[in-house]
């Protein structure tokens, strides 16, 4: 069984066992999804917007809240990453901020959600890092010092359980695997939340578990 193996077993039967703990403390407060919920995180489009005009953010899912933030009448890959069900409001993330904005001007994105999605940009703290994912292609790793190419396959979805799902990728001698799980997530320097959380394994000299969020991202 070689090192990567070993590490790969530890660190999955360690997301597991969060997985089994329940939700991340980001997500204490957040929205309450009926159970005919629309698949989140998802890309949206602002639409029924007159041009020229915009759709404003604010701080609560409420027409008379503080406004932090607008979209662009013809905004497209906007992520969607949770519904007050009770307001019909959606929550998106402007400038360095969580707000919301009325779903009424939003519409899902076709394949913009899991695992159609195959542009994702995850991140972390503490250590700093980032992985641009380009799921069937090359997907670049980086930290403030060094970075590397992966070829990663597509998006794949977790059996047994919703809400799951995985990359996995090699280059030349490392390997990549990303554990992706949808639920609130906080990258711990800006007032932003995220609908997916990352737990991120790089095998090869040196092998290494990161943790952090993701979002999706539109096609360049």
């Amino acid at each position: 069984m070689t090192r990567f193996t070993l590490v790969l077993a530890a660190a999955l039967a360690s997301v597991a066992t969060a997985f089994a703990a329940g939700p991340a403390s980001a997500q204490e407060g957040a929205a309450v999804m009926p159970s005919d919920a629309p698949t989140l995180p998802a890309l949206h489009a602002v639409t029924g917007v007159v041009p020229g005009d915009v759709l404003n953010v604010r701080a609560e899912p409420d027409p008379e809240a503080e406004k932090i933030g607008e979209l662009a009448a013809d905004a497209i890959g906007v992520e969607v990453t949770a519904i007050d069900a009770a307001t019909g409001w959606a929550r998106v993330n402007t400038n360095e901020r969580a707000g919301w904005a009325s779903l009424d001007f939003l519409s899902p994105e076709e394949g913009g959600a899991l695992p159609d999605v195959a542009r994702l940009s995850c991140f972390g703290t503490e250590p700093f890092w980032t992985l641009d994912v380009d799921a069937g292609g090359l997907s670049n790793f980086s930290e403030p010092e060094s970075e590397a190419l992966f070829l990663t396959g597509p998006v794949q979805t977790g059996e047994g359980r919703t809400g799951r799902y995985g990359v996995t990728g090699g280059a030349a001698g490392r390997q990549l695997a990303l554990a992706i799980t949808v639920t609130g997530c906080s990258d711990g320097m800006s007032d932003r939340l995220y609908g997916l959380d990352a737990a991120l394994i790089l095998g090869g000299s040196g092998s290494r578990m990161l943790s952090g969020c993701c979002s999706l991202e539109t096609p360049d």
